[in-house]
């Protein structure tokens, strides 16, 4: 059987998937953003959404069955069609871009998600107007769609048009669950295209698909006994670190 050995890579895979879990568990599905970056140290990224991409379709389907009832579909129909728009346009992103351009790729957007953070944190962002329409959902959807492709994290972008919105809490989780439940199982078209669907990334995926469930138990333990607040800084800490990291290589990789 082919399966990845290195040592380093399972250092840097599990606590990504335990993270993406805790996300999933209760404090905030945004936490998973440093997921790809993570794992792109020690493989390349495309390699890692691959990998993670059953992982995270496991972690769905326990998501979806608790949350369906209260999801609201109608701000699910007017995000999705952007959203599969922008999955298709990632996949073709990934065929034609070197993986050195996909690092660089991955460290932008990683920046990206820090600085939209800190401004938001800092209250320089002031909240939008709530927007209904089809089009500010579709260009959302779109844009959430291409990087929850490339690096698994639409949440950011998604939640540019549904905060604003001003759903229930137990709405919003909801319809962010079966949303990017939608857009996961869609994504499986564009990997198995490009080949990433292999013996060696479906047999490494099943190795790492137990710590799914722990990780998501451990968001739900820490979810009343940690600071969330704290929490998002160190992650977002070292998504800036990565990204930094990351954009670097990618840019020295193409001069």
């Amino acid at each position: 059987m082919s399966v990845i050995t290195d040592p380093y890579f399972y250092l840097l895979a599990a606590p990504a998937v335990l993270i993406y879990g805790i996300g999933k568990g209760g404090l905030g599905g945004a936490l998973g953003i440093i997921a790809v970056p993570l794992m792109a140290f020690a493989i390349a990224p495309t390699q890692a959404a691959a990998i993670l991409l059953p992982i995270l379709l496991v972690m769905d389907f326990f998501a979806v069955r608790y949350h369906y009832k209260n999801a609201d579909y109608s701000v699910i129909k007017r995000m999705l069609p952007g959203g599969l728009v922008g999955i298709a346009l990632a996949g073709f992103y990934m065929h034609a871009v070197p993986q050195a351009g996909l690092k660089l790729t991955i460290g932008v957007l990683s920046l990206w998600f820090c600085g939209h953070y800190v401004l938001s944190e800092l209250g320089v962002m002031k909240a939008a107007k709530r927007r209904k329409g089809r089009l500010s959902g579709s260009i959302w959807g779109g844009i959430s769609g291409f990087s929850s492709t490339t690096v698994h994290a639409g949440g950011g972008p998604a939640s540019i048009y549904l905060l604003p919105l001003r759903l229930e809490k137990v709405t919003l989780v909801a319809t962010m669950a079966v949303f990017f439940a939608m857009l996961n199982v869609v994504k499986i078209i564009p990997y198995a295209a490009i080949g990433e669907f292999d013996q060696t990334n479906l047999l490494t995926a099943l190795i790492l698909i137990p710590l799914a469930p722990l990780g998501v138990a451990m968001g739900v333990w820490l979810l009343h006994r940690v600071s969330q607040t704290l929490i998002y800084q160190l992650c977002y800490l070292f998504l800036f670190l990565s990204g930094i990291k990351l954009s670097a290589d990618g840019l020295l990789s193409l001069i």
